[in-house]
């Protein structure tokens, strides 16, 4: 990758490989594969929110019913006009991209708080929420329907690999290409403007800055993603229904892992994910009947001493080690690439 178009490129290869390794000593377990691919997917949800949240303090609290909207719309598109479901995706990306992009539009032109605009996502998941299980006749109701989105066994047969193992490499390369669109968003005239505006609107727009158009390309942005994400998710369920789609399955463990790897950090989503999906398989494994308890229980110390996520955390630690006094002394750091 080139560093001057995209800088931290080595930084985002190296995390890239040490991705496409880590399967090798599980390929054979397929609850391990299954972790690592929910790792990859709430990175990915935790990544738009980054977006959308992170440098524009749009709070979107309809992530569930947005990533439902793209799995659904794949597989109908897919099935109604008969065209396999890689070329119905980017129909579903883009229809959530537009539907995100109309919540951030109305939002920055009424102006809208933080508050405001969870409420309204809140609501607009709620209300997605009904239309997957009241419109059976297109969604099956509460009980959905099995789907394999992609085909992707002749490629698991070719490769003599397992099938969940050929949709992990998928998801991670929509991860990195997330990553990449992301490092160059923040490096860009964009990342500028949403930090200006995330600092004071009234100030942006005294310079020239067109806030509204800002917010509404973030939310687009993001919207794609979570579209994408969503499809990805009920790909790797095999199974559309919206149970899996709901705030407390998709947006709660979403927000968790970018506040506990760190909002407006590069790799916070990725750190942050592998922390929760760790802790969460952790427990899943050894303690399942006390898994609710125990997990609230650590979120709430890692919120406690981790309020800047892990990686400034990390981060402060090993500068006073090296220069006693360093570091930012739990003060949010901004974005970096590398």
């Amino acid at each position: 990758m080139n560093t001057d178009t995209l800088p931290g490129a080595r930084t985002l290869a190296l995390v890239a490989v040490l991705f496409a390794v880590a399967p090798i000593p599980v390929a054979g377990s397929g609850y391990y594969i299954g972790v690592l691919s929910r790792v990859l997917l709430f990175a990915l949800f935790a990544l738009a929110l980054n977006i959308v949240f992170g440098h524009n303090d749009q709070l979107f609290l309809f992530m569930g019913g947005l990533g439902g909207i793209g799995a659904y719309t794949t597989a109908l598109v897919a099935d109604t006009v008969g065209v396999t479901a890689w070329l119905a995706l980017p129909v579903a990306a883009l229809l959530c991209g537009g539907i995100a992009l109309s919540v951030s539009w109305i939002s920055a032109r009424r102006r809208f708080t933080v508050i405001l605009i969870s409420i309204l996502t809140l609501n607009l998941q709620l209300v997605f929420t009904e239309v997957f299980v009241g419109a059976r006749d297109l969604t099956g109701g509460s009980t959905g329907f099995p789907y394999e989105l992609f085909s992707l066994s002749g490629v698991a047969e070719t490769a003599g690999v397992p099938t969940p193992v050929v949709l992990y490499y998928v998801i991670l390369a929509f991860l990195i290409a997330g990553m990449v669109l992301y490092i160059w968003l923040i490096n860009s005239k964009y990342g500028m403007a949403f930090e200006a505006i995330r600092e004071d609107e009234t100030a942006a727009e005294s310079i020239g800055i067109d806030v509204v158009r800002y917010k509404t390309i973030a939310g687009f942005v993001a919207g794609v993603i979570i579209g994408i994400a969503g499809t990805l998710l009920a790909r790797e369920a095999t199974y559309i229904t919206p149970s899996i789609f709901t705030f407390l399955a998709v947006d709660v463990i979403a927000l968790v892992v970018l506040i506990v790897g760190g909002i407006r950090q590069t790799y916070g989503p990725i750190v942050g994910a592998v922390v929760v999906e760790a802790i969460e398989a952790a427990l899943s494994n050894y303690a399942a009947n006390w898994r609710a308890a125990i997990f609230g229980a650590l979120l709430i110390v890692l919120f406690l001493y981790f309020r800047s996520g892990v990686i400034v955390t990390v981060r402060d630690v090993l500068d006073d080690d090296v220069l006693p006094g360093g570091g930012s002394g739990g003060q949010p750091v901004e974005t970096e690439a590398d």
